[in-house]
């Protein structure tokens, strides 16, 4: 199967999770649950592919609704002024098989950055009902001072709330639109 063309992230098989240290002993987890894109691939010059992605941030899910809404807050994402994280890819290298370094810009608060995403295609294949899909799994981890995100608070014995660094995956499958 090709994996030449233009395919559209399916809302319903997507995994954006996130993940920093707690009290400098735990790592707590987070998910977005709505997330919107377009991936362009072109399997025999992959530099010509190219990626855009869109998460709701008011679809943060940490298993805490009390954490999820200072998330949300000024505190955190803002997601009154800020509704959406952004990232578009500005070029795609080989890393060696079906591994790549995705580059492009990270937008979360309206602050943009250039991050390289750690990414696999995890294979092609053709659902039950005749779409031809594909599969992907990318990380990056960095540090959410960057894009403004500071609130913490010091701890007593040493240490902070929560870490800088946050490790982020994106898992998804994404649908080949006809064309």
């Amino acid at each position: 199967m090709s994996g030449q063309g233009t395919w559209k992230i399916d809302g319903s098989h997507h995994n954006v999770e996130f993940a920093v240290r707690h009290l400098m002993v735990s790592t707590v987890r987070g998910r977005f649950g709505a997330v919107d894109g377009t991936l362009v691939l072109d399997q025999d010059h992959p530099a010509n592919s190219h990626v855009d992605v869109t998460i709701d941030v008011a679809s943060i899910d940490t298993r805490n609704e009390q954490r999820d809404q200072h998330l949300r807050s000024g505190d955190f994402f803002d997601s009154e002024a800020h509704p959406h994280i952004t990232f578009k890819s500005s070029s795609v290298d080989v890393a060696g098989g079906d591994k790549y370094k995705v580059h492009g810009d990270l937008a979360i608060r309206g602050i943009s950055h250039p991050v390289t995403l750690d990414a696999e295609v995890l294979g092609f294949n053709t659902s039950p009902w005749g779409n031809h899909v594909v599969g992907f799994e990318s990380k990056v981890t960095i540090s959410r001072k960057q894009w403004g995100l500071e609130w913490n608070v010091a701890l007593e014995a040493g240490g902070v709330v929560i870490s800088d660094e946050v490790r982020i995956t994106l898992e998804f499958e994404a649908i080949k639109q006809a064309g």
